[in-house]
């Protein structure tokens, strides 16, 4: 399971540096400002999963978490999936409903801090 989510920490941070640069640059010119506020905040929060995938796995190469540090990965990923993809799609189509689904992607992110705050106790904290 760690081997997988590295390589899904790595494509997200990979395609976080491409989305945010795509909307630095290609965007930039053509969204309104609020638009491209919702796509840099779904760049940013890309990002910053991106990284805490990456600790999720590493922290599931221990055995005495691994499942719970999994868990806690797959949560991240599915947030950045759901979270940054409808916010990405919104600013770029202008489809006002996909905001709906953006929490759906947050409370994911916050499934997978709490999973890890559950690591940290089973770990020993």
């Amino acid at each position: 399971m760690s081997g997988l989510l590295l390589i899904l920490a790595g494509f997200a941070g990979l395609t976080a540096v491409a989305a945010g640069a795509f909307g630095a640059h290609a965007l930039r010119a053509s969204l309104s400002s609020d638009l491209l506020a919702t796509y840099q905040t779904g760049a940013l929060y890309h990002l910053v999963h991106a990284v805490a995938l990456f600790g999720a796995a590493l922290l599931a190469r221990t055995a005495s978490v691994a499942t719970i540090a999994g868990a806690a990965g797959i949560a991240f990923a599915v947030g950045i999936l759901v979270f940054s993809g409808s916010l990405y799609l919104l600013a770029i189509t202008g489809t006002r409903w996909l905001g709906a689904i953006t929490p759906v992607g947050g409370v994911s992110f916050m499934v997978g801090w709490a999973l890890l705050i559950w690591a940290g106790f089973r770990y020993g904290a």
